[in-house]
């Protein structure tokens, strides 16, 4: 199995920035297609925010382009979300998750988290007006 603990979330003012980690361990680290980010704001589903797979590849969700940035430090077990220009409807608690069976593609994991196989508990994000 895969355990997930995400930190780094906080309250900020809209334009400015956070980096959001997760603390990968278990004795599957290795094993994965995809780890990633989710979000769900009060009243709203799950929503896929960037997922990167075992070669690096990096995908994102259509509300976050060019202002967020997903990358991994395979020395460090850790993956990172760097959040710029954030938004008041960036808002959400944020968890990180991990893909290990039925890989599919990356954008299929950000349009269906049901799929995600391994979820952290979530920090949660606060952007001001």
């Amino acid at each position: 199995q895969v355990q997930l603990v995400e930190s780094g979330g906080g309250s900020v003012q809209a334009g400015g920035y956070l980096r959001l980690s997760c603390a990968v361990s278990g004795y599957m680290y290795s094993s994965y297609c995809f780890r990633g980010w989710f979000r769900r704001a009060p009243g709203k589903g799950r929503e896929g925010v960037a997922v990167i797979a075992t070669d690096g590849t990096t995908t994102y969700g259509d509300s976050v382009k060019n202002r967020f940035t997903i990358s991994q430090d395979n020395a460090k077990r850790t993956l990172y979300l760097e959040m710029n220009s954030l938004k008041p409807e960036d808002s959400a608690m944020y968890y990180c998750a991990s893909k290990r069976r039925y890989c599919g593609s990356a954008l299929s994991l950000l349009n269906l988290p049901s799929t995600v196989d391994d979820w952290g508990q979530g920090t949660q994000v606060t952007v001001s007006s």
